[in-house]
């Protein structure tokens, strides 16, 4: 019998890998990710956070497609970290409800920049 990090009790019979993210330990084999997944989606949460970055800025800086930093952010890190989801979930309301005012400000310097 093995206890997961969120204090349930299951049984079995192969290994499960063991991954260390902010001081919490998760059973890979629970999650159903890999490691480098999981400590990826922590990552990209963490960089979405303190720079109250756009998905599209996250995957440049990660080098990793939008899908996957929206998949990361969205459904993987709900399993590992539910508090750094839902701060994260914050951040991208607020980049949703300001997008288009972003696409209008794009819109006008690249008409300024014609004009020059």
């Amino acid at each position: 019998m093995v206890q997961a990090a969120t204090g349930f009790l299951f049984s079995t019979s192969y290994p499960i890998g063991v991954v260390h993210i902010d001081n919490q330990v998760y059973f890979m084999e629970v999650l159903g990710l890999k490691g480098y997944i999981e400590e990826r989606a922590v990552e990209v949460a963490n960089y979405l956070l303190n720079h109250n970055a756009t998905v599209r800025q996250t995957a440049k800086k990660f080098g990793i497609s939008k899908s996957t930093v929206h998949k990361d952010v969205t459904e993987r890190l709900g399993k590992l970290n539910p508090t750094l989801a839902a701060q994260v979930r914050q951040v991208l309301e607020v980049n949703k409800a300001e997008r288009h005012i972003r696409g209008g400000m794009a819109t006008k310097e690249k008409y300024r920049k014609k004009e020059q």
